[in-house]
């Protein structure tokens, strides 16, 4: 496995800077649409029931990163440092802009669910750089200590570059998709539901494409891709939960919290990955890139699995609670 990771990370994808362009524009779209949707309302409940929300976001923000530390470091063994990398990205973004549909269709807290999408995609303005930046030279510094490797190239993560794109991508169109919502209601009634459907299509159609122009090496690498995802979202998934329920929440709220530990918004990863400033060309960033890749798929479909299996398979969300 470790050979097959390594001949991955060499690789160059094809993937252009126009659809790098697209992609960004994608990203601000989606979190402008899920903007539409909070309200400061959403803040007050926080303000007045925070014993959840602060569970949901320790768990999402500090115990996420944590765990996926120590997987990657328990994986050495098996993986490159680059992977290792993108599985740390990955669990540094904001959680995933479908986890309000997933928490309705398992029948969990959408309330909830929504608070902690605000905490979670303004949060992540400044807790993503940080999480990456530390979590990400931990990770290259303990890979080399614990492998007695002088093949590990020292990786200096740029903070501000990191913050600079997160505030672009996450703060600017969240910022004004609340002002549109709070200022123009009846505008944005009419809006929110097509700009999310609209949105969540534009993402697909996206990581559809990239995958397609590099089917070749899809279908070389994706067993060991999708192994490291699988344990990766399940650990993820389950870590939500447990750590609800040491609190003893509600049921609801356990799911809720479950699936907002294991939506990520791996988009965001993408767009950090291909950005020269912080990863400049003589990086090798193709395993990280297709995990990030693979776990915006992935974790739709184990979304709809855990959606299912808590809802008795009634596959039908509530209509208010589609994101």
């Amino acid at each position: 496995m470790l050979e097959a990771f390594q001949a991955l990370d060499s690789l160059r994808l094809n993937f252009s800077s126009d659809s790098l362009l697209i992609l960004n524009l994608t990203i601000a779209f989606i979190m402008f649409g899920v903007a539409l949707d909070l309200k400061p309302d959403n803040f007050r409940t926080l303000a007045l029931h925070p014993k959840a929300a602060i569970v949901g976001a320790v768990s999402q923000f500090l115990l996420m990163p944590l765990m996926t530390f120590l997987l990657a470091l328990a994986f050495r063994n098996f993986i490159t440092p680059t992977i290792g990398l993108g599985m740390i990205l990955v669990a540094s973004c904001p959680g995933g802009n479908v986890s309000n549909f997933f928490s309705s269709l398992a029948r969990g807290n959408v309330a909830l669910s929504v608070s902690l999408t605000a905490i979670s995609d303004f949060g992540a303005i400044l807790i993503t750089p940080f999480n990456f930046a530390f979590w990400g030279t931990m990770f290259t510094k303990a890979y080399a200590l614990l492998n007695a490797s002088d093949l590990v190239r020292p990786l200096e993560i740029p903070f501000f570059h990191v913050l600079q794109t997160v505030v672009i991508l996450l703060g600017i169109p969240l910022t004004l998709g609340m002002l549109i919502n709070m200022y123009f209601p009846k505008f944005t009634s009419i809006i929110l539901v097509h700009v999310k459907r609209l949105s969540l299509v534009a993402f697909g159609a996206i990581i559809a494409v990239m995958f397609m122009k590099n089917w070749e090496f899809f279908l070389q690498y994706i067993k060991f891709i999708f192994l490291i995802v699988l344990i990766h979202n399940a650990l993820a998934l389950s870590l939500g939960w447990s750590f609800a329920s040491l609190f003893k929440l509600p049921r609801r709220d356990r799911k809720t919290i479950s699936i907002e530990t294991g939506i990520q918004n791996s988009g965001l990863a993408l767009l950090l990955l291909f950005n020269p400033k912080i990863f400049p060309p003589d990086i090798a960033v193709g395993g990280m890139a297709f995990i990030a890749a693979w776990w915006g798929l992935w974790h739709l479909i184990a979304g709809l699995i855990m959606g299912g299996i808590w809802s008795g398979f009634k596959l039908a969300p509530k209509k208010s609670a589609i994101a």
